[in-house]
């Protein structure tokens, strides 16, 4: 990691709207320079979304480092194994390789909510905490991180629990709060359930709440009645990038 000093690695977050990216000093774990945003194209294939990654990264001519890149799915060893919120034609596609050969750069593509978990960890609401945390993202769904002792457990998906016959996320993530009308204490009661068990299951050291609405965690996170410590994330709509700059450099360093 010494040429991080020279080659600060990349960050790209990928969704729906837009594809966001940005060099990342992982020494204090924010931008070293202004975070470029393009729309994702329709339809968002893999090949498409490879030319707004050429794109972006040509915006920043002195960039060499390696490139992390968020993907909302499923990712095992780059491998790309679900689509819930992107096109189907992801299914089954090495995004490792396919962004490799179409930048030039090496390229590692990891879950979402997997970046997030570790941008916390290691420098945000759980800095230097111990043990199991569990970093949520409440948004469209519910994506999740497990992270034990600083290490990441990938593609945990506890969006996808199901509880009284329903599908978590189907009933607790903050689309659903905006688009049912609830206020938010009657969200906060549907989100104890949520917690209460996941909190049963893995018996968490830390939970954090991240997603967009966790800056208006003061309106709802205190409702959430359980027992385990929660708190909300602090890297806020930087944690995607600056996860996937550090999920890149460990995963080059791992080779």
């Amino acid at each position: 990691m010494d040429s991080q000093e020279t080659d600060p690695p990349f960050g790209i977050d990928f969704g729906g709207s837009g594809i966001k990216g940005a060099p990342v000093d992982l020494t204090v774990g924010d931008f070293a320079a202004d975070r470029v945003k393009i729309k994702t194209p329709k339809p968002s294939t893999p090949e498409a979304v490879a030319e707004v990654f050429v794109e972006l990264l040509g915006r920043f001519p002195d960039s060499r480092g390696a490139v992390g890149v968020t993907v909302p799915a499923v990712v095992r060893h780059g491998v790309v194994s679900s689509a819930a919120n992107i096109d189907q034609a992801w299914i089954g596609t090495d995004a490792d390789a396919l962004f490799t050969k179409a930048t030039g750069r090496d390229v590692h593509v990891v879950n979402d909510a997997d970046a997030a978990g570790l941008a916390e960890v290691r420098y945000g609401a759980a800095k230097g905490r111990h043990g199991l945390v569990i970093v949520t993202t409440l948004g469209t769904g519910i994506g999740s991180a497990i992270v034990y002792d600083g290490v990441l457990v990938p593609n945990s998906e506890l969006g996808h629990l199901e509880i009284d016959g329903y599908d978590a996320e189907s009933r607790a993530a903050s689309s659903v709060k905006e688009n049912e009308g609830l206020s938010y204490p009657e969200w906060a009661e549907r989100l104890t359930v949520y917690y209460r068990t996941v909190e049963r299951l893995f018996s968490p050291d830390l939970i954090v709440v991240g997603g967009g609405v966790s800056k208006d965690s003061d309106q709802f996170l205190h409702l959430v009645d359980i027992e385990t410590e929660i708190v909300p994330a602090k890297l806020q709509n930087r944690a995607g990038i600056v996860g996937a700059a550090l999920w890149a450099v460990e995963a080059q360093d791992e080779r």
